[in-house]
């Protein structure tokens, strides 16, 4: 069953419809070992991250002319799945209701949300993640991509200090794979946006290599990019390298920084980004 079915009421959006364009959706894998249950109280998915996002000011409260927050509401759940393995046992899924702040999509504060209801629900064990990115307008055109000039936005920047200071021995071999779905946009930007994860003065993601080979890639079930007509392609590129560390906070920034990075080289459609700790021979980087 499509994701979307799981979520929205009403018709399935296109992938790259209005909806669709402006939401975020997470999906955690791996084990979630629930705890003791509290007397008294109910401890539900959905409940807990609008509780989360309302503490930290990162939701819009739901009603006509309201500002502020980063998004809204839209569904959450919990427990594992029967699909294959590793099972998802977390999903979330949130409307954007504005402009990111500083350029930046707010991959790490959605991702630190869900992660602290999975560890209000439970002791999680994340094996791989899955992120519908929102796509982005692009940059101003002194922003643009270009062999001298590579720009990442501020607030990417500035929160790097945070990843220096990691212990060493939490670094975690990556594959991170992004799909484009039926825009081929993504294929043709892969060397360049490696280069730049390369090239910006970051210590986060080191990469080693990329790879446009379709047994290299992570397809994690199920993918917001399957429209409902069968044949729907998917264009597709896996980078591989090292992690600061395996975290949801990690994954957080590389992702915000991917999405900015994909819309400096023209993509400005959504992403699905797919993430695991299975190391991947490939070719280096040229």
């Amino acid at each position: 069953m499509a994701w979307w079915r799981e979520v929205s009421p009403g018709p399935e959006p296109a992938m790259f419809g209005t909806a669709v364009a402006k939401s975020m959706y997470a999906a955690l894998y791996g084990e979630l070992a629930p705890h003791a249950p509290l007397d008294g109280l109910s401890q539900d998915a959905y409940s807990l991250f609008y509780a989360r996002s309302a503490a930290m000011g990162w939701l819009t409260p739901a009603v006509e002319g309201a500002s502020g927050g980063l998004w809204g509401m839209n569904d959450a759940g919990a427990g594992p799945d029967s699909g294959p393995h590793p099972p998802r046992v977390a999903w979330f899924q949130v409307t954007l209701t504005g402009p990111p702040p500083g350029g930046v999509l707010p991959v790490q504060p959605f991702l630190s949300c869900a992660g602290d209801v999975a560890a209000r629900l439970g002791t999680l064990r994340l094996d791989a993640l899955q992120v519908l990115l929102a796509g982005q307008d692009a940059p101003i055109a002194g922003d643009l991509a270009s062999p001298s000039n590579m720009r990442v936005a501020r607030p990417l920047l500035d929160s790097l200090n945070w990843f220096g200071d990691c212990d060493p021995g939490l670094r975690a071999p990556a594959r991170v794979t992004l799909d484009g779905g039926p825009d081929s946009s993504v294929r043709a930007a892969a060397p360049a946006i490696a280069h730049w994860i390369q090239e910006v003065r970051q210590d986060v993601f080191a990469c080693d290599s990329f790879s446009l080979a379709d047994d290299d890639h992570l397809i994690l079930p199920p993918t917001p990019l399957d429209e409902p007509r069968p044949g729907t392609p998917h264009h597709r590129v896996t980078f591989c390298g090292t992690l600061a560390e395996w975290s949801l906070d990690a994954l957080g920034w590389l992702a915000a920084f991917l999405t900015d990075v994909s819309s400096r080289h023209g993509i400005s459609t959504p992403l699905m980004l797919a993430a695991d700790r299975t190391g991947m021979p490939n070719s280096p980087i040229a």
